[in-house]
């Protein structure tokens, strides 16, 4: 380095310091730099303060990541249930997944006297799954974010409400909204999604499971009313199989789906509908457990855009009054099982009438009811009856002459038999029909019954003499093997009835023609009893009372009918008066089957020509 480089660099190195010392600030500047700088600390804190209180603002929201998914959760948020109550039902929210976890219906209990739980936590899910990236995602696991601090919100004087809601970020978020009104089994639910496009790309569905747990003393019995119902757009009411497992893809809009035990329901219903669902039964085998009844239903959603789903549970008692009550014009009464549509216009509008108008002013004991009913039912298909009787009564005095003419003509002749029992009955102004048909009107008053009965929510739980539910299996003795087809039990009332039909059969059989033929058939009626001890064993001990009852009733106004109204003297009266009518023209059905009879007789008369000539 040359001399002049040298003194260059001391020249700069001097003009550096002397220029420092020159601009540096003075006492008063030094401390008004301080006083700015501590402003700048302030406003600093002071904007974390604000950062800090908009976080507990907004319940202290933190990131956390699912998968390749980010979501925002309060971080003084925990695991909790939030109640919704109100005198009706008693609904449970739980935060891990923002869902219903829980329901009681406060007005009733179990067949063993616990409070009576639809859902609970271990055993239902709900929730809404999507793909994201590589990864599916159920929010029934994620944490979501309450509206409130409290842990029970009554609904007494107005609804109460909840909302949870899973945040992405502040304008990006998946809500559910509860509101449960005073005095109701309907609970409001919407989803609402805002600008979830980035999180939720694709396609979202929801996802909906219970464990449907036995609430009544016959697991069996109860397993056989259990299962999934739904409701087609424009449609009627249909339902899964409810005896073995099964899977249905419904291909129209939806307005409801219900998860039904024998008498209490669930049911989510849409403001609009639902689009096609696939439901699903399967038989679950833990203790206490019926059925898993499972629906996944696609979920219309726009991700760019602000979109809401309404909806509305129905935690309800399956009692007729009650679901025309919440939704006549979608038939939610049609989860009442009232026969098929050819009866269940008997139930509808005859039964279920009279059962409620007995109820409500006559009398609260349902055994009295149910014995006021079939009186009821009786005396008004009397007419009928009578008719019946007559028609039984000539059949029974026209007996001998009608086993001479068995004995006159072999079976072999069974065309030439016909005849002549045919214009013996037309002598005596008998029908052979006479005695059929009333019965036959008055059969489906009992296949209705058979419907009506097991399904009355009124009879569960009501007692009457040795029955302490009338819904269920009545037992004067439990046995300490299980018979098959019969149960480990017996009940008093079914066996009554059995014994009351050996003695109808008995009476019957006693105006029937005493062929083989007839004969056989008497001892397939001797076993119809043996059958219903075996049917009826398991049923509800109300209809079984009902079918004791109404054959008691049978056979009481038979021995009447018999005794005081229609005496034989005044039948053969009127048989001998036929006998000199003048015939009365045929009708084409009977000239008809006379023709037809004797085409049958040419064809057999030929047939036998043919087969002489061949031997």
């Amino acid at each position: 380095m040359d001399k002049n480089t040298l003194y260059g660099l001391i020249l700069i190195f001097l003009i550096l310091i002397g220029f420092s010392w020159w601009s540096r600030p003075s006492e008063e500047e030094r401390r008004a730099m301080q006083r700015r700088q501590d402003s700048l600390v302030q406003v600093e804190l002071a904007r974390k303060a604000a950062l800090r209180e908009q976080a507990r603002n907004q319940n202290n929201v933190v990131q956390t990541s699912v998968g390749d998914t980010l979501f925002a959760t309060d971080s003084l948020t925990t695991k909790k249930m939030i109640t919704l109550e109100n005198n009706k039902i008693k609904v449970g929210i739980d935060t891990e997944g923002g869902r219903i976890a829980y329901v009681e219906l406060k007005e009733y209990v179990t067949s063993a006297g616990a409070p009576l739980v639809l859902w609970n936590e271990q055993h239902s899910t709900f929730g809404l799954k999507f793909e994201n990236m590589r990864e599916e995602i159920f929010t029934a696991n994620l944490l979501f974010t309450p509206n409130t601090q409290q842990s029970v919100i009554e609904a007494t004087t107005g609804p109460a409400t909840l909302s949870m809601r899973l945040t992405s970020s502040p304008e990006s978020y998946i809500e559910y909204q509860y509101s449960l009104a005073p005095d109701t089994y309907a609970l409001d639910f919407n989803i609402v999604t805002n600008n979830m496009g980035r999180v939720i790309p694709g396609a979202l569905t929801m996802e909906w499971s219970v464990d449907m747990p036995q609430l009544e003393k016959s697991a069996e019995f109860e397993t056989r009313y259990t299962g999934i119902y739904y409701k087609i757009d424009g449609d009627d009411v249909d339902n899964l199989d409810m005896i073995k497992n099964e899977e249905e893809e419904l291909t129209a809009q939806t307005k409801w789906i219900a998860f039904k035990n024998q008498f209490f329901s669930s049911i989510l219903i849409a403001k609009e509908s639902f689009n096609p669902a696939t439901l699903q039964t399967e038989e679950f085998k833990e203790a206490g457990y019926l059925k898993k009844a499972s629906a996944t239903i696609p979920v219309s959603y726009n991700g760019e855009q602000h979109t809401e789903l309404d909806m509305q549970f129905l935690f309800i008692p399956n009692n007729y009054y009650t679901l025309l009550e919440y939704g006549k014009e979608i038939d939610l009464p049609d989860l009442v099982n009232l026969g098929w549509s050819w009866l269940a216009w008997i139930n509808r509008y005859i039964v279920i009438p009279l059962f409620s108008f007995l109820e409500k002013h006559v009398t609260s004991n349902y055994g009295l009811i149910i014995l006021l009913m079939t009186l009821i039912i009786k005396l008004v298909l009397a007419p009928l009856t009578i008719k019946s009787y007559k028609s039984s009564a000539k059949m029974r005095l026209l007996k001998p002459q009608m086993d001479a003419i068995n004995e006159k003509i072999p079976a072999e002749k069974a065309m030439e038999r016909q005849q002549a029992m045919m214009e013996l009955y037309r002598k005596n102004g008998v029908s052979p029909m006479g005695g059929c048909l009333p019965m036959l009107i008055s059969f489906p008053f009992l296949i209705a019954l058979f419907w009506f009965f097991p399904g009355a929510i009124e009879l569960r739980q009501q007692s009457f003499l040795w029955a302490d539910d009338l819904a269920s299996y009545d037992s004067i003795l439990d046995l300490p093997f299980s018979i098959p087809f019969y149960g480990d039990h017996v009940s008093l009332f079914c066996l009554l009835m059995a014994i009351v039909n050996v003695i109808y059969t008995w009476m019957n059989s006693k105006t029937q023609p005493q062929n083989d033929q007839m004969k056989m058939m008497k001892y397939m009626m001797y076993l119809m009893p043996i059958m219903f001890l075996f049917i009826f064993n398991n049923y509800s001990s109300g209809l079984s009372y009902y079918y004791f009852v109404s054959t008691l009733i049978t056979i009481l106004m038979t021995w009447a009918i018999r005794k005081f109204y229609i005496r034989d003297e005044k039948v053969l009266a009127e048989m001998a008066a036929a006998q000199h009518k003048p015939a009365a023209k045929k009708s084409s059905f009977q000239q008809r089957l006379i023709q037809m009879q004797k085409e049958q007789e040419k064809k057999l008369r030929e047939q036998r020509e043919r087969n002489a000539k061949r031997k």
